[in-house]
């Protein structure tokens, strides 16, 4: 399978590529500017995750996409997700790629509100409100398109190793926070490219 990454050179696109190249699959990564990315295994193509035509050009040929982009804690307005998330939709229509794997994370849409009580008090509002309002967004656009995706929430990320096993579910009663290695995600995410157990789905993924 060919797929093209998105947020290739974060902490969890990184492992992402490897993964997935190491599982067999064609990498191909979008990235900001070659000279500054080192990722093994992936075919760069040099770009900006907002512009229709780049990732046109990106996703040309590919049979999936995988987006791990994210933006940092702070108090200004950002929209970088909503804004490539529907350029992404419009690209991935006009060539045909069909799977999308995104990466969200606990605490947007209906899981808010079981992240547990310092991240849903304190955390989330003072530190991550717009991050999360543009998580948000970007979710119902992804929800509203034809696509066949897998929006992957994952709790709190760490740089642990992996442990191999994560809890996964739907079923929010119980969820009251967690973590989980970034390792385990991008493990989980790739394992999507080739299932449908989540296909239009939203799981939470935590240890």
């Amino acid at each position: 399978m060919k797929i093209l990454v998105l947020g290739a050179t974060g902490a969890t696109g990184q492992l992402i590529v490897r993964d997935a190249a190491a599982s067999g699959h064609s990498v191909v990564a979008l990235v900001r500017a070659k000279a500054r990315s080192d990722l093994p295994g992936a075919e760069l193509i040099e770009g900006d995750v907002r512009d229709e035509e780049t990732l046109s050009r990106a996703s040309d040929g590919c049979d999936a996409v995988v987006s791990s982009l994210g933006t940092g804690m702070g108090f200004r307005e950002v929209d970088l997700l909503t804004v490539a998330t529907r350029a992404l939709v419009v690209a991935m229509t006009r060539t045909d790629v069909r799977r999308l794997i995104c990466i969200s994370a606990l605490g947007v849409g209906d899981s808010r509100g079981h992240g547990g009580f310092i991240f849903d008090r304190l955390f989330q509002p003072l530190l991550l409100g717009p991050a999360y309002k543009d998580k948000d967004r970007q979710e119902a656009t992804i929800r509203a398109s034809s696509l066949d995706w897998v929006v992957v929430r994952p709790a709190m990320l760490t740089n642990d190793p992996p442990r191999g096993r994560v809890r996964t579910t739907t079923d929010l009663a119980g969820v009251n926070g967690g973590k989980i290695a970034r390792a385990d995600v991008a493990q989980f995410v790739v394992e999507q490219l080739t299932a449908d157990t989540w296909l239009r789905r939203t799981p939470v993924i935590l240890w």
